[in-house]
């Protein structure tokens, strides 16, 4: 196959998928979901989560950049209704009790170039690839870390339920469900306020 077969194919996959997304109407480009992805606080409804959704959304979070691809991040879903129960037993003050499903993010610890580690990088553009392929999906979530983290006792209690190694910390939590109420967009500061061209603060 040359080059224009292969331009041919790859235009054609492209335009199949727009023409169906239009017709079901679910599906929202990328910036679409930037735009729309916020923190939802609020209750979720009682829907499960088809497996296949969390797989989508994990692959999504897997398929983030990594620092020198050393992919120290690592993903547990969680759609058993007792483990969700156990999990909310120890989060304290509890959050998104009533979502249906949550992911728990996992980092490792490891060196990489010039012997800085990147895991927080990692998981962080791990998290919000995870994010907006949520929004896409349909669902909500809120990305609770400093919730589970800056006790430390809480994250280690998640990890011990998850059966998590110990080299491997327990470091956010995604709540995942449709939302029972219409969320609310908190209003950003003006694009000039934050973003300029060639230098700071200037308009051109």
């Amino acid at each position: 196959m040359g080059k224009p077969d292969v331009l041919r194919y790859t235009l054609g996959f492209f335009y199949d998928i727009m023409e169906k997304t239009d017709k079901e109407g679910k599906v929202m480009n990328v910036i679409e979901a930037i735009h729309y992805r916020h923190s939802y606080r609020g209750k979720y409804m009682d829907i499960p989560i088809p497996r296949e959704d969390l797989i989508k959304i994990m692959q999504a979070g897997l398929d983030a950049p990594s620092g020198c691809n050393k992919q120290t991040t690592s993903l547990i879903a969680v759609d058993n209704p007792d483990v969700l129960k156990q999990l909310h037993s120890v989060i304290e003050p509890p959050v998104g009790e009533t979502a249906p499903a949550a992911i728990c993010v996992l980092t490792q610890r490891v060196n990489a170039y010039r012997d800085k580690c990147f895991a927080v990088q990692d998981y962080s553009a791990a998290i919000q690839n995870m994010l907006l392929a949520i929004v896409e999906l349909g669902y909500q979530s809120c990305w609770y870390e400093g919730h589970i983290t800056d006790d430390d006792k809480i994250c280690d209690k998640m990890a011990q339920i998850l059966n998590v190694p110990e080299d491997y910390e327990l470091v956010c939590f995604l709540p995942i469900g449709i939302a029972e109420n219409d969320p609310i967009h908190p209003k950003k500061k003006a694009f000039e306020e934050r973003a300029w061209f060639n230098s700071f603060n200037q308009s051109n």
